[in-house]
Parts: C-alpha cells; structure tokens; sequence
C-alpha cells in the first residue's frame, strides 16, 4: 500500500516512514525541502509541497492511505499572537489541503489518519480523560478541534478516518525528553510547578506501533489517544528520571519561574490530562512500553 505522511520530516514522521517501509509499504513523504530528508530506505521518498494545496502530489492519493501529522512546532518558542497564528494555520491549511486532494482523487484513500493531541481535552484535574470526553477552551484545545475539523469532510466522502489524539511522546532522537533530562543531567532535576499536573506520556515505538495498529485495522474509526495506559504526574516523572539517570529529582521548578521563561506556552506543562487510551486498548493493540520506568530505562540506559 502507498502511504503519504505529511509532517513526515518530523520525530514521529521519520519513524513511521522507517516502520512502513520494514513491513513492505510504499512511503512518500511530503515536506518542503525533500534535499534535507536524511538517508531513507529504498521504498521510502520525499515529495515536495507548499503545505496548503494538492499542487504536485495530489495524483498521489487515490488508492492509498493518508497520515495527516503536519504542523509547526508547538515548543519552538513563546507563543506571540504570530507564533500561535502560525501554529493553528500550519495545521488547519494543511490538513484542508488533505481534503482537497481526498476530494479529486479516484479512486478515493483507503483511509485518513488525522494528526492532533490530547491537548484537545484542555486542562482536565485529576479527571481520568478518555475519548469521549469533550473538547477543552484553551488555545491547544481550540487548535486541536479545528485542526480535526479541516479533514472532517473526509468522511462524508467515503474515507475511513482515524484521529490520532497524541500525548507526549518520548525519544532519544528529539522532542520533549532531552529538554525534561537536561536539568537532571545538570544536577537540578525536579518537578514542574506543583508536581500535581498529569503527564500523557508515550515511547516513540508505541507512537509509531499504534499508528501502524490503526492504519492496518480496517474497522478502526474516530478518535484515539495515544498515550501510554498509565500516565503518571510530574512529581511521578520527576522521580523516576531520578532513578534511572543516578541523579537528585527533589529541586521544584516553581509555577511563575516557568512563566516568567515560557510565557502563556508554560500551561502546556502546568496543566495535564490524565490520558488513558481506552480506544486503543479496546481494540487490542498490545503496548510495548505501558509502564515509565521501564521505558525511560530502555530510551536513557
């Protein structure tokens, strides 16, 4: 099967492209600079796009499937009302550029899956956060419902759509990890703010290994998240990077320190959900990393 990733430049993109390619698909990444695309398995190729239409790939579509995972990087740097503007256009044009080409294609995609994140939910407490439950207010969470919305069309049309509500995704290539070690690495590890906020982590290898899951599964519709079954708080995070890295993990960053540094962007880590991936469970996907210590051990050991 043809896959087309789009945002597949990125952590997540890459590695998907990579599991693809390992069980016999053919993937095509669509970035804006295919030059800067790193050495790549043979079935696996990069088209270049603007990011807001189907001009040069949409002949691409029909007969294949589509993961949407397009979109700035929420953690680049504070959110100005450019950056946040930047943020949700990068998403919601993108994926209304999906649609178009799901729209003139013939044959149609097999299927869609829809890039978002559990910031859907907004700031959600102690509250245990499966699919059902509704949309937040806060601007991840507005971006989250419009970024689902700009291929919601999809399904209307025929395609089977998946929507991949993603927590935090743990790495040794990128992303959140090697900032959240740094400061245990420095001697100064601790938890954020009060400690108390939920953490929906996931490895990079469930990430990649669920959306494979949903891509395969010919019955798979709706939302998913995709956080590991047991999410734990920042104090519990705290403690098990002290394990695992040999280092103290009592020193507190205070709540208006990572204010004062991050601005309105420090509510992403001062208020969590407690994610569980009921969908995904029920389903029967089996989770290779469902516990943190163990994880953390196999991507920091």
């Amino acid at each position: 099967m043809r896959v087309l990733i789009t945002g597949g430049s990125g952590l997540i993109g890459l590695a998907l492209a990579r599991e693809l390619a390992s069980a016999g698909h053919e993937v095509v990444i669509l970035t804006r600079d295919p030059g800067r695309l790193p050495p790549l398995p043979a079935n696996v190729r990069g088209v270049g796009w603007d990011g807001v239409s189907p001009a040069g790939w949409g002949e691409l579509v029909s007969d294949s499937a589509i993961v949407q995972l397009a979109g700035e990087n929420i953690g680049a740097g504070r959110w100005t009302a450019e950056r946040k503007r930047r943020i949700r256009d990068s998403r919601v044009l993108s994926g209304e550029a999906v649609t178009a080409a799901i729209r003139a294609a013939d044959p149609r995609p097999r299927v869609l899956l829809q890039g978002s994140a559990v910031g859907y939910y907004g700031p959600c407490g102690d509250e245990e956060v499966g699919e059902d439950h509704p949309a937040g207010s806060d601007f991840l969470a507005r971006v989250c419902v419009d970024w689902e919305a700009s291929t919601a069309a999809a399904e209307g049309l025929g395609v089977r759509r998946v929507v991949l509500r993603t927590g935090v995704v743990l790495a040794r290539e990128g992303g959140a990890l090697p900032k959240v070690v740094l400061p245990f690495r420095l001697l100064a590890g601790g938890p954020l703010g009060s400690g108390r906020q939920w953490f929906p982590w996931i490895h990079l290898a469930d990430e990649v290994g669920a959306i494979r899951f949903l891509l395969e599964d010919a019955e798979a519709r709706g939302p998913f998240n995709l956080s590991a079954p047991n999410p734990v708080t920042s104090r519990e995070l705290a403690r098990e990077l002290g394990r695992v890295l040999h280092r103290p993990s009592f020193l507190p960053t205070p709540a208006f320190a990572l204010r004062l540094a991050m601005g309105e962007m420090a509510d992403m880590v001062l208020a969590g959900q407690r994610a569980v991936p009921r969908q995904l469970l029920a389903r029967g996907y089996p989770f290779r990393h469902p516990e943190l210590g163990p994880a953390l051990r196999d991507l920091l050991d």
